[in-house]
């Protein structure tokens, strides 16, 4: 919208009005932040499985390399925002050690189950004809591909004890990297660096239960297939509840990695030289290759505070 107004020297001029939308309040953005980094790790950790297991198309590596990425992108799409938790086990830990705010425990941990269900139900979508062929009866041999199964010969006791020391690794090593006092990854790495944690796990730790290692990833798909002709979603093999298991199991592990690393590591850090904002991510100094007066991509794991 513009207007007409006279200058001091009596001339026209065309003043534009710019309107702006009003900010988004602040826990709105992280929770749009936890959906949408969630949607890409699940699009591509999901598809990945579809792939190999409906369409017969890759392996275990590309499995383990394509949950890695999906946890790299979903990190940079949501870490300068939210922080990047994309796990309720990250979030209860970061709340239980990092003061992190507890009031947004909750909303967090749903924008997160939602963001799975999402994006499950798109790779369940895109992959219904290869699905459908493979398993015409939706049975367990197509379940895995969306929610995790104990092994073969695994029992219930012995996968939750996996998802507790899986889940207890992540987030041990997530506050390792992200702990600004010790030696964290340069130049906006920590998201790859975090990545590339996923892969370690689901390379060493992803033959007894899947390495769900996050209650969200494992229970959004659980339900999108629930609703897409799964009957026994909820259970495994034997015909047990399971469902709970990569739930609970990650939760108690998170709290536990997380106790270990303030117990061993952080506890004995040099005191920090210069605290970042509380809720914002640390800043990276300007250089001949920072321009200042721009802001450089965050590394996306430090979560916000209240």
């Amino acid at each position: 919208m513009s207007h007409r107004t006279s200058t001091a020297t009596g001339t026209d001029r065309d003043l534009s009005v710019h309107r702006t939308a009003p900010p988004v309040p602040r826990l709105r953005a992280e929770l749009l932040a936890e959906f949408a980094g969630t949607v890409i790790l699940i699009l591509f950790g999901v598809g990945v499985v579809a792939q190999v297991v409906a369409a017969g198309n890759g392996g275990d590596d590309s499995v383990h390399w394509a949950w890695g990425l999906g946890v790299t992108f979903g990190v940079y799409v949501a870490g300068r925002t939210s922080g990047a938790h994309l796990n309720p086990a990250v979030t209860l830990a970061q709340a239980v050690y990092q003061g992190f705010a507890w009031r947004k425990v909750l909303p967090y941990w749903a924008a997160q189950l939602l963001g799975a269900f999402v994006a499950a139900l798109i790779v369940r979508w895109v992959y219904d004809d290869a699905i459908t062929a493979a398993d015409p009866g939706h049975t367990f041999e197509t379940q895995g591909i969306f929610s995790t199964l104990p092994g073969d010969n695994v029992s219930i006791g012995t996968a939750f004890l996996d998802q507790v020391v899986g889940t207890a690794i992540l987030v041990f090593l997530i506050f390792a990297i992200t702990e600004v006092r010790a030696t964290p990854p340069g130049a906006n790495l920590a998201p790859f660096v975090i990545g590339l944690v996923v892969v370690g796990i689901g390379m060493a730790w992803g033959s007894n239960a899947g390495y769900a290692i996050n209650p969200a990833r494992d229970l959004g798909p659980r339900l999108a297939t629930l609703l897409t002709g799964y009957d026994t979603a909820m259970r495994e093999p034997g015909g047990s509840l399971y469902f709970w298991v990569p739930i609970v199991g990650p939760l108690v592990g998170g709290v536990i990695g997380g106790g270990l690393y303030r117990l061993l590591v952080q506890k004995h850090l040099p005191a920090p030289e210069e605290q970042p904002e509380p809720g914002r991510l640390p800043e990276t100094t300007p250089t001949e290759a920072t321009p200042a007066g721009t802001t450089p991509a965050a590394s996306a794991a430090t979560p916000p505070r209240s």
